[in-house]
Parts: C-alpha cells; sequence; structure tokens
C-alpha cells in the first residue's frame, strides 16, 4: 500500500536529483581566461576560508546546545537539532560554492550574448533554492516518519522536531548576521576609501578590499539567504503539524498534520517545471524572464495545491471540524492556500516598486541627490519609512482572510503555501550575487564594453531580485512566527493546564513583555550596525595602509594584497556575531526566571507570550523598513550611474554613494538577520516550555 510521506520524500529526491544535473551543467561551462579564473578562485579561496571558520564556530555552540538539549529534554531532541543544523549548513554550503564558481562562467557566457548568461546564473541560483526546499522537506519528513514508527508518545515527537527546528534557526541567525557583517564590512570600506577618496570605480582591481566585497555577496546573500529561509520553511511546516496535532484529534489529526508536507511537496514539483520558463522575451526584458518563472509556478502551485486539498478533504460543505466555532471545510483549507500565494505576489509587487529605478521612490531619492549628501539620507529614511505601509496592509488582509476560513490553522496553511514557492524565491536571490560577482570579474579583467553592459543589466535586476526577496523573506517570517505563537500558548496550556494565563492588554505584565520584545529588534539592530561599522573602519585604515605602502597599487604598477582585507573581515564577522546572535536564544529563558523570581510562574509566562508578540511587531517593521530602504538607496546610485543627475562623477552620484553606504548594513546586514530573529526567540520559547513542564 501506498503510504503518503512517500509523495513528500520522492519530490525531495526528484528536486536532488534535478539539481546535481544542474550542478554538471553549470560546471561544464567555459570559464573564460586564465586571468578571469585566477580572480574567480581568490573569490573561492577567500569565501571558503570564511564559512569553514563560521561553521566552526557554530559547531561548538552546537555541541554545547546538542548536550543541553539531550540533558533536559531527550536524545532524540538532541538528534533532531543537529539534523536540522547539518541539512541547513549543507544547503547554504553547496549553494555558496556553486554560486562562486558559476560567476567566472556568466562572464565568459557573456561574450556570445544576454540569454546564455541569464541561463547560467539562473540555474546556479535554482541549484541553492532547490537544495533548501528538497533538504528541508526530507529532513522533516523522514525525521517524523521515524519518530511516529517508535510508538512514542506524540510530546516526544513533537519536542524532536522542534529541536530540530531550532537547528536550523541557530545555524540560520549565525550565518544571516555573520555573513550580513562580512559582506557589508567589505562593500562600505571599499567604497569609503575606493570610489570616495581615491576615486577609483567600483569593483576595481586596485582597490585591496574589492575581492573581499566580492566574497562577501556569497556569503551574505547566498549561504545567508540560504539558511534563512531553510529554517523559515522548515519551522513553518513544523509549526503546522504542531497546531494540527493540536487542533485535532482522531483520523482527520493525521490528514491536518500530513497537508503541510503535502504542500511543501507539490510546490517542489511546481518550482522545478518554473525554472525551464525563464527565459528572455523577444524585447530581452531580464526582470521579465525571471518573472515568468514565477508566475508559472505560481499558478501550478494553485492547482496542484487544490488536487491535493481535494483528494485530502474533498470540497463539499460537510465541517471537517470545528476550531472556536469556526466551522470550515477543504475548499476553506484551498482558499487559504490561495491567501499565502496572493500575499507572496503581492509583496513581491510592492517590493519591486519601492526598490526598482523604473518607479518613483527610488527616482526621488536620486532626485533628493542634486541638493546633497543630507537631502538624499532625509529621502532615503523617508522612503524606508514609507515602504512599511502596503505590505503590512497585505499581510494584516492575508492573516485575517486566512483566519477567518480556517481559524489559526489556516494562517499556518497560507504561511505554509507562501513557503512552498520558497524554491523559486531562493533561485531570484541567490541569481544575484552570481551576477554581481560576474559583473566584478569582468570589470577586473578589463572585459570589453558589451560583455560589461550584459554583466550590469544582469547586475542591476539582481540587485531588485534580492529586495524582493528579502521582503518576502520578511513577511512569512511574520506569518510564521504568529504561527509559532500560536503554538506557544497552546501549549502552554497543555503543559500546564493548572495555570490561568491570560493575556489582556490592560494587565502590566503583558505590556512588560510587549515593552521587552519591542526593545529586542532595537538592540540586535544597534550591535549589528556597530558591527558593521567596526569591520568597515578596520577595511578602511588597510586599504588607505596599502595605498601608502604600496603607491604603485593606484598606478597598475603593484599588485593590491587581497588576502588581508578578507582575513579581517572573517575574525571582524565571526567575533561580532556571537553575542547578539545569543540574544533570541537566551531572551526567553531570562525574562521568565526574572519574572518568576519576582512575582510567580503565571505572571512570569504571560510576560514571556506578550515578548515574543513585542518582538514579531517591531521586528517586522524594522525589517522592512531596513531591507526596503537600503535597495532603495542602492538603487538611486545606480539609477545616477546611468547617465541621469550627472551620471557618474557627478554631486549627486557623490551624495548616492554615502546613502549607499548608509543603506548597506540597512538591507544586508541587520534588516534580514531579523528574520531568524522574531522565529528564533519563539522557538526558545516552545523549548523554554518542554524544559520547564519536566520540572514544575
Amino acid at each position: 500500500m501506498f503510504n503518503v510521506y512517500n509523495f513528500p520524500i520522492a519530490c525531495s529526491i526528484i528536486a536532488l536529483l534535478y539539481g546535481c544535473f544542474l550542478i554538471y551543467n553549470v560546471l561544464t561551462k567555459n570559464s573564460g581566461t586564465d586571468e578571469m579564473k585566477e580572480i574567480a578562485g581568490a573569490i573561492q579561496d577567500g569565501a571558503k576560508a570564511y564559512l569553514n571558520r563560521q561553521y566552526k564556530m557554530i559547531a561548538l555552540v552546537g555541541v554545547f546546545v546538542f548536550l543541553l538539549l539531550t540533558w533536559q529534554l531527550s536524545l532524540l531532541s538532541g538528534i533532531g537539532f543537529v539534523i536540522g543544523s547539518v541539512l541547513s549548513g549543507v544547503a547554504g554550503y553547496i549553494g555558496m560554492n556553486i554560486s562562486v564558481r558559476s560567476n567566472v562562467r556568466v562572464t565568459q557566457a557573456a561574450h556570445e550574448g544576454l540569454q546564455k548568461a541569464l541561463s547560467i546564473a539562473f540555474k546556479a541560483g535554482s541549484i541553492t533554492g532547490l537544495l533548501v526546499v528538497s533538504l528541508a522537506l526530507l529532513g522533516i519528513t523522514i525525521y517524523y516518519m521515524i519518530l511516529k514508527n517508535m510508538n512514542l508518545d506524540p510530546k516526544v515527537i513533537l519536542e524532536s522536531l522542534i529541536s530540530l527546528s531550532f537547528g536550523a534557526s541557530l545555524i540560520s541567525i549565525f550565518a544571516r548576521l555573520g555573513g550580513g557583517i562580512f559582506t557589508k564590512g567589505a562593500d562600505v570600506g571599499a567604497d569609503l576609501v575606493g570610489k570616495i577618496e581615491a576615486g577609483i570605480p567600483e569593483d576595481d582591481p586596485r582597490n585591496p578590499a574589492v575581492i573581499a566585497d566580492n566574497v562577501g555577496d556569497n556569503v551574505g546573500d547566498c549561504a545567508g539567504m540560504a539558511a534563512d529561509l531553510f529554517e523559515t520553511y522548515l519551522v513553518t511546516i513544523v509549526g503546522t503539524m504542531l497546531l494540527g496535532s493540536i487542533f485535532f484529534k482522531g483520523a482527520i489529526q493525521e490528514k491536518m498534520m500530513y497537508f503541510p508536507l503535502g504542500i511543501g511537496a507539490v510546490g517542489i514539483l511546481t518550482t522545478i517545471i518554473g525554472t525551464f520558463f525563464v527565459k528572455l522575451s523577444k524585447k530581452e526584458n531580464i526582470m521579465g524572464a525571471l518573472y515568468k518563472g514565477f508566475i508559472v509556478t505560481a499558478l501550478l502551485s494553485v492547482l496542484a495545491m487544490g488536487i491535493l486539498t481535494y483528494n485530502l478533504f474533498g470540497f463539499n460543505s460537510c465541517t471537517i471540524h470545528t476550531i472556536d466555532e469556526i466551522r470550515f471545510s477543504g475548499l476553506n483549507l484551498f482558499y487559504c492556500t490561495i491567501t499565502g500565494l496572493s500575499v507572496t505576489g503581492l509583496l513581491m509587487w510592492i517590493t519591486e516598486y519601492y526598490t526598482s529605478t523604473k518607479y518613483p521612490p527610488v527616482r526621488s531619492i536620486a532626485e533628493a541627490s542634486n541638493t546633497g549628501h543630507a537631502t538624499n539620507i532625509i529621502q532615503g529614511l523617508a522612503v524606508s519609512m514609507k515602504s512599511t505601509v502596503l505590505p503590512v496592509i497585505v499581510i494584516s488582509l492575508g492573516i485575517l482572510i486566512s483566519y477567518l476560513n480556517a481559524e489559526l490553522y489556516g494562517v499556518a496553511i497560507a504561511a505554509t503555501s507562501m513557503l512552498s514557492v520558497a524554491g523559486m524565491i531562493i533561485a531570484l536571490d541567490s541569481y544575484g550575487p552570481v551576477t554581481d560577482n560576474a559583473g566584478g570579474i569582468a570589470e577586473m579583467t578589463n572585459q570589453p564594453k558589451n560583455v560589461r553592459k550584459i554583466t550590469d543589466a544582469l547586475d542591476s535586476v539582481g540587485n531588485t531580485t534580492k529586495a524582493i526577496t528579502k521582503g518576502y523573506a520578511i513577511a512569512s517570517a511574520g506569518f510564521g512566527s504568529l504561527v509559532l505563537f500560536a503554538a506557544f500558548i497552546e501549549d502552554l496550556s497543555h503543559y500546564f493546564p493548572k495555570l490561568e494565563c491570560n493575556f489582556f492588554l490592560q494587565d502590566p505584565y503583558v505590556l512588560i513583555g510587549l515593552f521587552l520584545g519591542g526593545m529586542l529588534p532595537y538592540l540586535f539592530g544597534a550591535q549589528g550596525m556597530t558591527a558593521v561599522g567596526k569591520a568597515a573602519s578596520a577595511i578602511v585604515t588597510e586599504v588607505r595602509r596599502q595605498f601608502k605602502e604600496m603607491p604603485g597599487i593606484l598606478t597598475g604598477k603593484e599588485k593590491p594584497d587581497y588576502g588581508t582585507a578578507v582575513d579581517i573581515l572573517t575574525k571582524a564577522a565571526i567575533r561580532e556575531m556571537i553575542i547578539p546572535s545569543l540574544i533570541p536564544v537566551f531572551a526567553p529563558f531570562v525574562v521568565f526566571f526574572s519574572m518568576y523570581l519576582v512575582v510567580g510562574i503565571e505572571q512570569a509566562f504571560v510576560t514571556v507570550g506578550a515578548l515574543l508578540l513585542g518582538t514579531v511587531i517591531t521586528g517586522m517593521f524594522m525589517a522592512l523598513s531596513m531591507t526596503n530602504g537600503g535597495g532603495a538607496w542602492d538603487n538611486a546610485k545606480k539609477y545616477i550611474e546611468e547617465g541621469h543627475h550627472g551620471g557618474k562623477n557627478s554631486f549627486a552620484h557623490k551624495a548616492a554613494i554615502t546613502g549607499d553606504t548608509v543603506g548597506d548594513p540597512y538591507k544586508d546586514t541587520v534588516g534580514p538577520a531579523i528574520n531568524p530573529l522574531i522565529k528564533i526567540i519563539t522557538i526558545s520559547a516552545l523549548l523554554l516550555l518542554a524544559i520547564l513542564s519536566k520540572s514544575f
């Protein structure tokens, strides 16, 4: 008899096999001249050195957490943590390695035309996307089947799955923050001395920080994004399964727990099909070609999820179950999946509006650059704040519609359907660093103007796709965190049925929790921004030293020492990422025990619950504002470089460089790192409940 769990496993394996085919397809392409290979090799060595050192540091923390979970919960929880950590690390590591090997091949392919260069860049991104979703779904499904077949207490099974999510989350926050510190420390430092002081172009080989900048693109936007969405994907599915186990009993419970796995499986298949539609039209619209892949994936997902929902629940009006007096059928669940996909599409469009050079927000920042650095910053901040309005309205509507259809379980299904297309979204994001590096290699090896024109066009779109995927990641994190918060409330009543923990706004303990939670993203963000400032300062000092001690660098007679800059940033990123990354891990424990010692256990739990909500609310606004604002600043600079407002080296251009420099840590360090912050704090709170249930 066919086991339904074989379906997600089979889909995951198909994605892995297709990913291997793409790896072969990309790596067999021509990698260009010896000079191009030398530059690409330096980027590869730097990225590998950083990621190896980062993973060693994470492994030390991971061993401690594994022992703690095994001691406090069970060996199965410890094993779950290891599985989540390893799979997340593998997805990011392989994706990053393909990215740094694809860049030079894109540069070489640009000699043959835009279509061939686009094809290689997107295939490289698709590898990372497919690895993330297939490994995450494979890990959850197989481990859940093993636990289920062991006839364990459901409580042990769920604790083990939550620990698996925690493993992915821990990797995510380290990868996002550490990679962000590295890449923006390099980018800011290279710009300040290279562009502003020395007056040399971006990606000029005379800049000692240029290789570090290219390395940073991969460890931040490729490995970092992969770990981020791997964690979001995995955490949301586990959270939905958790709600399915809590809200439903009997025969329907198994279907409700399987449903998110089925959604992930059909999403993988539609993503694979969607990759074949990324081709240029006659007008050679790069963004249009990429959007075709997403639109096909989304439309096929609607059809596939309809078939899946119908086969599991049917579309008739018979009630499946009732949650808090809300009655719903399979058709309501299908509406929830459509809601999630619709939210994804709307958020992508809104983010493009605020970050693309085609629309007024970016052009208004470029216009403001005509009157100086300060007006550029003022307008950039205004755009960043305004850019939060429409996304939050869309997210709120998505939550409302899905809740009215199937209560909190419906919200969880909407979040899961959003993440069902994560493979395509990650492909669009990972395409960005590949094309950015390709442009850098073209500049550093003095490729012909027609090649540089193609790589510039690909890179410009890459900036927009990276901004779009960050908006998507933040929104999905918001949905996922709401799911986890609901699981926290339900687990609280399950583990401690005798306690009366009510969350009323007039309760001072709720307000305390909201204030403390609202403060955490600001504390986290301040530490991240400070870390980038320190790393950039170290790079500025190093680049100035090399220019002073080796004057032949600027005349082209001496070769810069690229390795020292990479080493400085590697040490700085790993040193600075540790304390901020541990904030969300320990915050629920610190708040609980502090309140418990002062006011008792009920009030302590209420404060922790409110802490989670406060973190989600301010975290979402900060992340949206920072990523959209930073993307707008970046593309305002590129808009001027296209020849508007005086073009390169004009007064407006210099002001735009300042804005871009401020926006860099906004969009690539702190903003994206808030995503795992708001999820890991909730997972940590769930583990807190599980641990305390054995002691109280």
